[in-house]
């Protein structure tokens, strides 16, 4: 279990590192919370996070190859899947990607605050949390 919260952060501060953003990828805190097999369906786990933006933060198109739940905690954030519309997101508010779907916008809505979301995969246990999308 921690081999595969401790991959889940570091694919999520390899994403931050390679975003090219106005924050560095230091500022950027993942927190792994959780990791565990899906009971009832091998080859699946479930990984939970918590993700903290700074300021002015966003990341680089990615994919996730997995069922995605964001849930927002603090502040807000733009979310967008490829093809679909941006949406502005405050605590209480809700983003799903499927498996198939790219990661297009992921950023805090606002150059003076951060933001906090929870993260919840089901994903198969043998991809990475995240890939990067050219």
């Amino acid at each position: 279990m921690r081999k595969m919260m401790a991959a889940a952060c570091m694919v999520t501060m390899t994403t931050a590192l390679s975003a090219g953003t106005m924050a560095t990828a230091a500022e950027t805190k993942v927190t792994p919370l959780m990791a565990r097999d899906l009971v009832g369906s091998p080859g699946k786990e479930t990984t939970m996070i918590t993700v903290e933006y700074p300021p002015g933060w966003s990341s680089s198109p990615h994919r996730h190859d997995a069922q995605t739940f964001v849930y927002v905690l603090e502040g807000s954030v733009v979310m967008a899947v490829q093809g679909g519309k941006e949406v502005t997101l405050g605590p209480g508010e809700t983003f799903y990607e499927s498996p198939d779907d790219v990661h297009s916008v992921s950023r805090n809505a606002s150059t003076t605050k951060a933001a906090k979301f929870l993260v919840f995969m089901v994903k198969d246990k043998d991809k990475p949390a995240s890939t990067p999308v050219k």
